[in-house]
C-alpha cells in the first residue's frame, strides 16, 4: 500500500470521527438543530437543578459540554467511562464525579457507577431536569444485578453470548432482564422530575430500547425473548442456576417485567438521538469527495465480519473507474472459533485481504480500512486494520498464514506483523464501525 493511499484512508477516518465528536454534537442538540431536540432549549430553562449522569465511551466529553452548558443550574454531575489504565487513580483533572467502570465485561465499578445513578434520580424533584447521557459501552459500565444474581453470574452470560456470536440487541434483551437498572428501570426511579435522555448511538437503526439496554426507556422485549436467547445459542445449559431460576419466574410473572410502552412513568421525558453511525459516514464521505474521490455508499458492513470482509472485496474488484470511494457503516459481528487475538474490524480486512488475493482484486491501486469509531477493536489497543492486493503476499513472506489466522481469529498477529494496524487510542466517541474501500490513481 502506498503512503498516500494510507494517508487518504487515515484522513477520511480521522473525518468521521470528528463528525461524531460528542461536544458539538451536544452543543446541537441544546440549540435545536438535531432532530427532535426543539424541546431541549424549554426543558433547561423550565429547570431549577440539573443532574448529569453520563455512560459509555463518549462520557467525558459528554459530561465536559453538558457541564458547560448548565452553568449554575448544574446540582451534581457523574460520568461513568470505561476502566483506562493510564488514567490517574483519581480523576482529578475534571470538575464532575468519575466512576470507572468495566467493559466489555463489568465489574465493581460497574456496581458503583449503577447504584450512583440510581441514587441520582432519586434525589432528582419535582421541579428538576434529570439528563442522562448514553453513549457506546454503557451497558457494561453501567451494571447492577437483579436481586439474587451475582455480579459473576452475569458476567458469565455475557461472555458466553458475546463468544456465540449474539448480536448487541440479542446481548441487551438479555441483560435488561438481569438487571436492576437497565430497560427502563432508571426512569422508574425518578419521582417527579423531568428526565431528557441524549443519545449518541452505536446500534444501527438506533433502537432505543438497546442503546444501554435502555434504561430510561420503554422496553419491548421479554423474559421469554430472553429464555429463548440463551436457548437459541446454546448458553441455557451453561447458564448458572441463579439465571436460569431469574428468567423462568419472570416467564411466570413472579418478577415484574421491564418497563413497557404506554407506562405513565414514561410521561414527561424526552429523548433526543444526537449522532449515530450515520453521522460518521456523512463525515466521511465529505473528507473524500474533499479529496477528489467519486463516492458510493454501500450497505454490505453487517452480518458476519468474514462474509462482509469478502463482500467489500467483490466491491472493489467491479470499480473500473480511478479515485473512486466506497464508504459503509455498520456492525458486524465474529463468531470465536479460535484462540487468537483480534476483532470485528481487523478480522473483516483480513478476510477481504485473503479474497483480494483470490484473483477478485486485480487493480493494484486499491486499499481499505475497517476500523471501530471508538478506536478499539475488540480486545485489542487497535481500531482497525489496512488491507490491499499484497496484504497476503507480504504476510506469507514474512512467514505468517493469513487463513490459519482467519480461522483462528488471529487477525491481529497478521496485521500487527505487517504494520497494518490503525492504532488511535480512545476516540472519546463510539457509533459502531467503518468500512472505508479506495481506488486511487
Amino acid at each position: 500500500m502506498t503512503t498516500t493511499l494510507r494517508r487518504e484512508l487515515r484522513r477520511i477516518y480521522d473525518a468521521a470521527i470528528a463528525a461524531a465528536a460528542p461536544g458539538p454534537l451536544i452543543g446541537r442538540a441544546f440549540e435545536g438543530l438535531a432532530p427532535g431536540s426543539e424541546i431541549v432549549a424549554d426543558l433547561f430553562e423550565q429547570a431549577r437543578r440539573i443532574f448529569v449522569f453520563a455512560a459509555g465511551k463518549a462520557a467525558l466529553p459528554m459530561t465536559r459540554e453538558l457541564v458547560r452548558r448548565c452553568g449554575a443550574k448544574l446540582e451534581t454531575a457523574l460520568a461513568a467511562a470505561p476502566a483506562d489504565p493510564t488514567a490517574p487513580s483519581f480523576d482529578t483533572r475534571e470538575d464532575f464525579a468519575i466512576v470507572r467502570g468495566g467493559h466489555p465485561l463489568p465489574d465493581a465499578g460497574s456496581i458503583r457507577a449503577a447504584q450512583a445513578a440510581l441514587e441520582m434520580a432519586q434525589a432528582a424533584s419535582t421541579g428538576d431536569l434529570l439528563i442522562v447521557a448514553l453513549s457506546g459501552g454503557a451497558s457494561a459500565v453501567v451494571s447492577l444485578p437483579a436481586p439474587g444474581i451475582g455480579l459473576e453470574d452475569k458476567i458469565a452470560v455475557t461472555d458466553a453470548l458475546t463468544r456465540a456470536g449474539a448480536p448487541i440487541r440479542e446481548l441487551n434483551t438479555v441483560r435488561k432482564h438481569l438487571s436492576a437498572i437497565k430497560g427502563g428501570r432508571l426512569l422508574a426511579a425518578v419521582d417527579g422530575a423531568m428526565v431528557l435522555t441524549l443519545v449518541l448511538s452505536d446500534v444501527i437503526g438506533n433502537d432505543l430500547a438497546t442503546i444501554g439496554s435502555g434504561p430510561t426507556v420503554a422496553d419491548p422485549t421479554t423474559f421469554a425473548e430472553a429464555v429463548a436467547i440463551l436457548k437459541r445459542r446454546k448458553v441455557w445449559g451453561r447458564a448458572p442456576e441463579s439465571v436460569r431460576d431469574l428468567l423462568e419466574r419472570g416467564v411466570a410473572g413472579d418478577i415484574e417485567e421491564t418497563l413497557k410502552a404506554g407506562d405513565p412513568r414514561l410521561q414527561g421525558t424526552a429523548t433526543v438521538i444526537i449522532g449515530d453511525n450515520g453521522t460518521a459516514v456523512d463525515g466521511a464521505e465529505r473528507e473524500a469527495a474533499a479529496l477528489g474521490y467519486r463516492v458510493r455508499r454501500w450497505n454490505g458492513l453487517s452480518g458476519e465480519a468474514e462474509k462482509a470482509g469478502r463482500a467489500a472485496a467483490a466491491e472493489l474488484s467491479g470499480i473500473d473507474s480511478p479515485r473512486s470511494c466506497i464508504i459503509a457503516g455498520g456492525e458486524p459481528v465474529v463468531t470465536l472459533r479460535g484462540t487468537g487475538r483480534g476483532g470485528r474490524a481487523q478480522h473483516c480486512a483480513l478476510a477481504s485481504a485473503i479474497e483480494m488475493a483470490r484473483g477478485g482484486l486485480i487493480r493494484p491501486d486499491a486499499a481499505l480500512l475497517v476500523a471501530g469509531t471508538d478506536g478499539i477493536d475488540g480486545p485489542t489497543d487497535a481500531a482497525g486494520a489496512f488491507a490491499d492486493p499484497e496484504t497476503v503476499a507480504r504476510a506469507r513472506a514474512a512467514g505468517l498464514d493469513p487463513e490459519l489466522g482467519l480461522a483462528q481469529n488471529d487477525s491481529y498477529a497478521v496485521f500487527n506483523a505487517l504494520d497494518d494496524l490503525l492504532i488511535t487510542g480512545p476516540t472519546g466517541t463510539n457509533v459502531a464501525d467503518l468500512l472505508i474501500g479506495i481506488v486511487g490513481a
